[in-house]
């Protein structure tokens, strides 16, 4: 299985959100993270990249 980290970069400052992301739903502006346990959380942004062979996920923050 393939679990990524999700970053989310606001101006200069970057945040590690959620660890071991298993799926991400998005709807517009909003990205519902889904976690190797089943934990959820939402936030908002844009999704930059996704970088599979650094298990990372870079989103834009509104």
């Amino acid at each position: 299985m393939c679990e990524l980290n999700v970053i989310v970069v606001k101006g200069d400052e970057k945040e590690l959100v959620m660890e071991s992301v298993t799926k991400m739903l998005v709807d517009g502006d909003s990205i519902e993270l889904t976690g190797i346990f089943g934990e959820k959380t939402i936030i908002f942004g844009t999704i930059k990249e996704i970088d599979f062979s650094k298990g990372e996920t870079i989103i834009i923050g509104n």
